[in-house]
């Protein structure tokens, strides 16, 4: 299954890492995709991470390396073209774009707590829960 990751999706994980994220993050029948300028976000952000989640540095390069190896980026010029209708879906919400955009041009889910990106209809989003339920039918996360 093919999902684009929100970047409070990935933050939350590293700070709070609830059972049912990693797993959702682990699993190996979920391919991750996201925007290339979530790499830039999540390294820019390493000092509020460190800070919050109480790792050192090199636990966090560690974390990185991960997040590069379960994580494809997609470069702006290939979702350019996805934009104007992301924009259209969602018109009060436009922060999300990229993600949209993406999720557009792969037809794939997004993984998001933003209920603002579930207002629109053509894209599936799920949270945590529905995420972890979809993979896990029989269980129920922590």
């Amino acid at each position: 299954m093919l999902v684009v990751i929100d970047a409070n999706e990935l933050f939350s994980l590293l700070i709070k890492g609830s059972k049912s994220s990693k797993e959702i993050f682990l699993s190996k029948s979920i391919e991750f995709i996201a925007p290339e300028f979530l790499l830039e976000e999540f390294t820019n952000n390493q000092e509020e991470v460190l800070s919050k989640t109480h790792r050192t540095e090199e636990e966090f390069s560690e974390l990185l390396s991960i997040f590069k190896d379960r994580v494809k980026l997609i470069s702006e010029q290939e979702i350019a073209s996805f934009i104007p209708e992301a924009c259209e879906l969602l018109p009060e919400h436009t922060k999300d774009k990229e993600y949209l955009a993406l999720a557009l041009k792969f037809k794939c889910i997004i993984w998001s707590e933003e209920k603002l990106l579930k207002k629109q209809v053509k894209i599936k989003v799920l949270n945590t829960k529905e995420l972890f339920d979809k993979l896990n039918p029989s269980n129920s996360p922590d």
